[in-house]
């Protein structure tokens, strides 16, 4: 009877919290359907692009009366900046690379455009929560492409011992080819896709945890009412290779199921975020067209029309608080000068430990509430990619724009833990998982932009601690150990992908590498993490995911991005929206759901007058 109670109970004050938000205080007219145009023609020409994506820090450019003050242009800095821009509030973000971007840049060599972190996206059809969300912060500009249905490979084992499997989109389609590969488990994939509709469904409930106050959060924590309220939880507390166990003892279905790798084994991982991760290609996979510099180019204008700006190479040495402890703003570096500029908001897409490590002065680092806070996540691991130029067409390659996930061995367990327990000198030949991208054959502009050229990219994870002993040298002066090393290891890929592509043997152009310490310099991570903090399943128990929220125990200071909510472009952006939320007072979220479903019912009116 008390737990009915208890329930009861919980959800009043939940109801209660809701109104108080929806009336208490000021609100902002965010979303709206007026600030959508007709996609415009693709901006090609550089200067225009770099006049946008690479204006340089002058502290002349940096606007007056600022409200807000942002660490990082990633995706989760430039959400937070452009929601707020939307709200009326004058922005400035502040970059330390030389362009705009974060994991969205792009970078050019020897004619060869590659991009760093977007290689394709989900959950993009149109009138989903994450399309409507971009349009708003985009003004409709952002546009994509969708790759083939047939939208990943999957290869576990060796040579001749090699399986291979087609992993389709579509809301039936995926379930039915899984059971044309693996006969016999047709009861075992129902019950996964019923799982991954769970996740996706009641994952609002997760992100509920960040938004309610922390009070109210801790007493559904720690009255058990969680999982009495939905078994998600439970989902998300379960680590994946346990799950996968009562659902199947097919070893290449259980890896399949966690193919989607981001350096956590099955077995330390969540199995809510793997689902969550297969789920959001299920209705289709997308890439931007005209590259991932294109979520930058097309967010900076909305910022810069509320009276804000984007400014590169300024990088943020400290943040400034009063005599109270509240954050008032930053300092940036220029030459050997500190440049104050302040704010009452000070928001950090530099993630959590440059946050309250690198930013904040060693007496509020050492704070129990921060500590607290940093004991609740660690590094995640890092990665290495190697980028390919190869000289014809797609058609003239025969590539495509399906992507390639090849595993060594089927035990995802063993494999992981195995190679993450290396030592620098036994990675050489030791690679056992790579990812395969042609980022060229997935854009319809590619070839009007760079005609007759293509590009490869190759990714595994990697351990900071292999490069560790070049930690602190200077880009292009490492050392010539430290080439050797990152050209066997590009070799050793590119040889393997060769395996696969043996026709384009003869038509490398260029290599060239990154290994975690080219994150440092330019993502600005600090152990060459490209997905924050470990996504490890501790980091999804209910008191973790309400306590790594954007308020933070420092006054005015807030985070936003991936350390926020989960790993990846649209993690990162429900980061951004996350902040804002928290910045504005005003649950963003019941705004944009609001926006979402009269944008369909004028759609649906649309098609009946036709």
């Amino acid at each position: 009877m008390w737990w009915w109670l208890l329930w009861i109970l919980g959800c009043v004050l939940l109801v209660a919290v809701v109104i108080f938000f929806l009336t208490a205080g000021r609100r902002y007219k965010v979303f709206s359907e007026k600030c959508l145009r007709p996609p415009a023609p693709l901006v090609t020409d550089s200067r225009q692009r770099d006049d946008r994506l690479k204006r340089g820090f002058r502290e002349d450019r940096v606007p007056p009366a600022l409200d807000a003050v942002v660490i990082g242009s990633g995706i989760g800095g430039l959400t937070a900046a452009a929601l707020l821009s939307k709200a009326g509030k004058r922005v400035v973000v502040l970059e330390q690379h030389d362009q705009a971007g974060g994991c969205t840049h792009t970078f050019q060599n020897k004619g060869f455009e590659f991009d760093v972190g977007i290689h394709y996206l989900g959950q993009l059809h149109e009138g989903s929560m994450l399309r409507v969300a971009l349009d708003q912060i985009t003004e409709g500009q952002l546009q994509f492409s969708q790759l083939e249905q047939h939208f990943d490979t999957l290869f576990l084992g060796q040579s001749d011992q090699r399986r291979e499997y087609h992993i389709h989109a579509g809301k039936t389609e995926m379930a039915d080819s899984l059971k044309e590969q693996f006969p016999g488990e047709e009861e075992a994939i129902d019950e996964f896709m019923r799982l991954m509709k769970l996740a996706s469904r009641r994952t609002p409930l997760i992100a509920t945890l960040k938004i309610i106050p922390y009070w109210l959060a801790s007493f559904l924590v720690r009255s058990g009412l969680l999982d009495r309220i939905s078994s998600v939880f439970r989902l998300a507390t379960t680590n994946h290779s346990e799950m996968m166990s009562r659902l199947t003892k097919n070893k290449d279905l259980k890896a399949l199921s966690a193919y989607l790798f981001y350096g956590v084994p099955p077995k330390d991982s969540s199995f809510l975020i793997n689902a969550l991760l297969l789920h959001h290609y299920k209705r289709g996979a997308y890439y931007p067209r005209g590259g991932a510099s294109e979520f930058a180019f097309h967010i900076i204008p909305v910022i810069q029309r509320a009276g804000g700006a984007v400014l590169v190479r300024a990088p943020v040495h400290r943040i400034l608080l009063n005599q109270e402890g509240k954050a008032t703003g930053v300092t940036v570096l220029k030459g050997q000068e500190e440049l104050e500029i302040r704010a009452p908001v000070v928001i950090s897409n530099a993630g959590i430990f440059n946050t309250f490590q690198r930013f904040l002065p060693q007496p509020v680092q050492d704070k129990p509430e921060i500590q607290s806070l940093l004991g609740l996540v660690r590094h995640g691991m890092g990665s290495f990619l190697v980028f390919v130029g190869l000289d014809g067409t797609k058609e003239e390659l025969g590539i495509v724009s399906t992507n390639f996930w090849m595993y060594k061995d089927n035990d995802l367990d063993t494999l992981m833990e195995r190679y993450s327990s290396l030592s620098t000198e036994q990675v050489l030949g030791n690679i056992p998982m790579m990812f395969i991208t042609f980022p060229s054959a997935k854009d319809p502009t590619s070839n009007v932009r760079h005609p007759g050229k293509s590009c490869m990219t190759l990714l595994t994870m990697a351990r900071y601690e292999w490069f560790e002993e070049w930690e602190g040298t200077k880009l292009g002066k490492r050392g010539q150990n430290y080439v050797d090393m990152k050209n066997s290891m590009a070799k050793e890929m590119l040889d393997w992908a060769l395996t696969i592509f043996p026709q384009l043997q003869d038509k490398v152009v260029m290599v060239d590498a990154a290994t975690p310490l080219t994150n440092v310099h330019y993502l600005g991570a600090p152990r060459g993490e490209m997905y924050g903090a470990e996504h490890n399943v501790d980091r999804f128990t209910p008191d973790t995911v309400a306590r790594t929220r954007p308020q933070t125990p420092i006054e005015g200071l807030y985070l936003t991005g991936q350390d926020v909510f989960c790993n990846g472009m649209a993690g990162a952006l429900h980061g951004g929206l996350l902040c804002a939320s928290a910045v504005l007072n005003q649950i963003l979220y019941i705004d944009l759901l609001a926006m979402k479903t009269y944008l369909k019912n004028k759609q649906r009116k649309h098609k009946r007058t036709w």
